[in-house]
């Protein structure tokens, strides 16, 4: 099931959002940058701001209950930016995060959006694949970074569901 992300799931969503991050970051950046308490609170308070905005989402997938995977957009510079997908990596390669990708796509169709940017950590292989085959490409071989991540963009109107 997918649904918005009310306030009672900040706790949830932070501690998916952790668990997701670590599989990508360890052994490549210092542990304190995605663990510990800290890194924890901020990570929350992120994830409470997207919930409280009125010109994004944070849409959550639940499986018996559960909090699963979650993902969250809003307008960025004239464009529209999904700044967060995460699935709980006991649930990969489940169709979560191609579900959750549909409803985004949904949502934005629904907004007149027509493309939209992302940001991968351009260590993360498993998440380029997936955007890969969801549609997502860069602009070109030499695509923009934002330090270590990859810049990629998404035709809303050409992807397929």
């Amino acid at each position: 099931m997918i649904r918005t992300a009310r306030p009672a799931d900040l706790d949830p969503i932070a501690v998916l959002h952790t668990r997701a991050r670590a599989t990508y970051y360890a052994g490549r950046i210092p542990e304190e940058a995605y663990l510990g308490e800290a890194e924890l609170a901020r990570t929350r308070e992120g994830w409470a701001r997207a919930i409280d905005r009125v010109d994004g989402a944070v849409l959550c997938a639940e499986r018996d209950g559960a909090l699963v995977g979650v993902a969250a957009f809003r307008p960025d510079e004239g464009a529209m930016i999904l700044t967060q997908l995460h699935v709980h990596p006991d649930h990969w390669r489940h169709g979560i995060g191609r579900t959750l990708h549909a409803a985004c796509l949904d949502a934005w169709r629904g907004t007149g959006v027509d493309r939209v940017r992302l940001e991968v950590y351009e260590h993360n292989l498993r998440a380029q694949a997936f955007y890969a085959a969801q549609g997502w490409r860069s602009e070109a071989p030499d695509a923009p970074r934002t330090g270590s991540h990859l810049t990629l963009w998404l035709d809303v109107t050409r992807a397929t569901e």
